[in-house]
Parts: structure tokens; C-alpha cells; sequence
């Protein structure tokens, strides 16, 4: 048992909502949270996710930022309302630094980004207020992250490779190139 491990064994109330559009990461972060020990409640909406909040209000939560009917900071300003104790980290596959920002505020400790380990998240949810979360032991490439900047512009401007490459500032043939390619580790 690891010292993780000890620590989710030690707490009074382990009870998790874990809400993810991700059907294959909600059952995978699913699993490995309720073999650290946490009784895991799983949402893949925030319909599904505020059903389960009218039921019992949960003491940790691992939320994802975009989903498709909704912002998964609505869930946060929920829990909020319901349990303020709780802890929550953000989930997202598009890390920037707004929307970390926004998630912070309204109340996540943490916001990790995809596909996060569950010792992450572990570790993210079991710091302590005031104390630093240990940085992650995979931290995304600056590779990772330009392509993951890239895909979020293209998805804002609905597929649009004219548009994206005038945003971004680059040549609609370097952008064709590199939403050719497969995302960078």
C-alpha cells in the first residue's frame, strides 16, 4: 500500500463524482480511483452530473472542463452550493491558462490535463489548502501543448483552416501540414 493509498484509506468520507464525456478515461480513471480506495459515482453529462449532486453531494470531484451540453465549471458552482468543503480538480484536453484561471476561481483546487494519471489526480485532490500540488510525473511536451493550442483555435473556428491560420498567425499551408500529423506525446 502506498502512502496515497494510506492517506484516501484515512479520510472520514471517500465518496468521488467523476463526470467525463470520454466514455473509455471515465471507466479507465473510474476504476483506478475506486482501487485507491474513493466509492467513485460516474457522470457523462452535466445533466447526469447535477442528477447525481441532487442525490448527495459529494467530498471530491473530478470534473471535465468541456463536455457537450455544458461547462463543467456549472458542476463546480453546483458542488459549491451543495458541500463547500469539497475538493475538486478540473479536467481538460486543451490546457490554457484562462481557463485554468477560471476553474481556480470558482473553486477547484487543481486542473490537470488529459489524459491525467490517477496518481495525479490522487495527489491533486489530497493537497492541502495552501500547500503546492507536486508537479506531474508527465508533464505535456511544449510540442504537446503548441498542438493542443492549435486544436483548440481550429475547433473555435469551426474546422476552418483559413481562419485558424489568420488567428494564429502562420501560413494555411504550415497549419494543413501539422493538423495532418499526429498529436505529439
Amino acid at each position: 500500500m502506498t502512502n496515497l493509498d494510506d492517506r484516501v484509506a484515512a479520510l472520514p468520507d471517500k465518496s468521488l463524482l467523476l463526470l467525463d464525456d470520454d466514455n473509455a478515461l471515465r471507466n479507465r480513471l473510474g476504476r483506478a480511483l475506486e482501487s485507491r480506495g474513493f466509492a467513485v459515482t460516474t457522470a457523462a453529462s452535466i445533466a447526469e452530473a447535477q442528477a447525481a449532486l441532487r442525490q448527495a453531494a459529494p467530498a471530491f470531484a473530478v470534473l471535465d472542463m468541456r463536455l457537450e451540453d455544458g461547462n463543467g465549471l456549472k458542476i463546480v458552482e453546483s458542488l459549491r452550493e451543495r458541500r463547500e468543503d469539497s475538493r475538486i480538480v478540473m479536467l481538460t484536453g486543451y490546457g490554457a491558462i484562462a481557463t485554468a484561471v477560471a476553474a481556480v476561481k470558482a473553486g477547484a483546487v487543481d486542473y490537470l490535463s488529459k489524459p491525467a494519471d490517477a496518481d495525479d489526480v490522487v495527489k491533486a485532490l489530497l493537497t492541502e489548502e495552501g500547500e503546492a500540488p507536486e508537479p506531474p510525473d508527465n508533464p505535456m511536451s511544449a510540442d504537446r501543448v503548441r498542438w493542443e493550442h492549435i486544436q483548440r483555435v481550429y475547433e473555435l473556428c469551426d474546422h476552418n483552416v483559413s481562419e485558424t491560420a489568420r488567428r494564429l498567425g502562420m501560413h494555411r499551408r504550415t497549419l494543413q501540414r501539422i493538423l495532418a500529423k499526429r498529436a505529439p506525446r
